[in-house]
């Protein structure tokens, strides 16, 4: 494996455990620093967002500046909203730490571009492989982010704030590898940019929505079934949160494991079964859901959430790389994140309030209209697009 690639994923490992970091403490801080409890998980709704909004920008920041100079500035900007936060939480604002927690979420959408890059330093053919590892860096920072809340007790003035104090610290550290491992190679230009292909021309590629399709529907389902299952087995059922999060942190394990062999699964089962098999899944996981809601069921049906995310999502990033030339990277991976990002916003958002209105199972029939479209889409997409690949697939531009 590449040292570049090394460098990514520890990089990304470090940067990215503000996600959960938030995740975990971001509704007990805004709950502590408002007094209208609607508004406790704002600041965690504003890191999604963030990361949405930021993801076109972000695409398109990296090909104009070149991605060292935006990665870098990046990490810098993290640990800076990150001081933020641990400020803000020590005077008791929480329209800051919002404002912190929203660029944070711009950060983790330039974080994400790491996986291109890093398929970009591989071989064509080991692309699946490689954005397979690079999603075993988010299992380190799902582990990595919670236990920075251990240093809240080192310094009492900072409360809650002290585990974003730690959080620069992470974000400084990645600076430094990124500075090392990324070359300093030649951008590319705007009017070269603006001399790729057009819209038009590249949806004709029927692999294109395919991909992005894939990621998206892989995103918002997950964040849609995970985000609703500890309000459903604590609220809904009676479950105490012990058990709600060993379920959330199976289902987090069922995420990024599969990354060990999902790489070669593309290779050994082509494109076409892997989707195919991540819908499957995905569909297994809410019948198992759906069926009952014990601890056990609940329990295998995120595990399988998880599993069938990682089919998807490795599937329909290694798929998107075959789709553009080098000066068509900044449009088409800007609008590949910003629909999968923007999917998995909708999906946190929009789960918690209709679990409560639909109940569990009438929420879990919700999924079936992406699931199935996307099954749609995969059956009208022609075989020969998807083992030949697109014709422009040269390697994106790795500045």
């Amino acid at each position: 494996m590449p040292l570049i690639v090394r460098g990514l994923m520890v990089a990304q490992a470090l940067a990215l455990s503000a996600a959960p970091l938030l995740i975990l403490v971001g509704g007990l801080i805004g709950h502590q620093l408002h007094p209208d409890p609607r508004f406790a998980t704002l600041p965690v709704a504003a890191m999604i967002c963030g990361t949405a909004f930021a993801a076109l920008p972000a695409a398109r920041l990296a090909q104009r500046f070149g991605r060292r100079r935006l990665f870098i500035l990046a990490m810098f900007s993290g640990a800076l909203f990150s001081l933020c936060a641990a400020l803000s939480v020590a005077q008791h604002w929480f329209t800051g730490f919002t404002l912190a927690a929203l660029g944070i979420g711009g950060v983790n959408a330039v974080v994400q571009q790491f996986r291109f890059v890093a398929m970009d330093a591989a071989d064509a053919g080991k692309a699946p492989l490689i954005a397979a590892r690079l999603l075993l860096a988010g299992l380190v920072s799902a582990f990595l982010g919670p236990e920075l809340t251990r240093l809240n007790d080192w310094y009492p003035p900072l409360g809650e704030g002290a585990a974003f104090g730690a959080l620069i610290v992470c974000y400084l550290l990645a600076a430094m590898i990124l500075s090392w491992i990324m070359p300093r190679t030649v951008v590319v230009s705007a009017q070269v940019a603006e001399a790729g292909r057009s819209w038009s021309e590249l949806l004709q590629q029927p692999a294109l929505p395919l991909a992005i399709l894939s990621a998206a529907c892989g995103y918002g389902v997950m964040a849609y079934v995970m985000t609703a299952t500890p309000l459903s087995m604590t609220q809904g059922m009676g479950y105490p949160l012990s058990d709600a999060k060993w379920v959330i942190q199976s289902h987090i394990m069922a995420m990024y494991l599969p990354s060990l062999l999902s790489g070669q699964l593309i290779q050994w089962l082509g494109f076409r079964r892997m989707i195919f098999s991540g819908v499957l899944v995905m569909l297994a996981c809410l019948s198992v859901a759906w069926w009952d809601q014990s601890f056990l069921h609940y329990w295998l049906g995120l595990v399988l959430l998880g599993l069938g995310w990682n089919l998807l999502f490795v599937a329909g990033t290694a798929l998107l790389r075959r789709c553009y030339r080098a000066e068509e990277a900044g449009r088409v991976e800007g609008i590949n994140d910003m629909l999968v990002f923007a999917c998995q916003a909708f999906g946190a958002l929009a789960s918690g309030s209709l679990v409560l209105l639909l109940g569990w199972k009438g929420m879990l029939l919700t999924t079936l209209p992406a699931l199935l479209l996307l099954l749609l889409v995969l059956l009208r997409t022609p075989r020969r697009s998807l083992s030949a690949g697109a014709e422009a697939a040269q390697g994106a531009d790795q500045s």
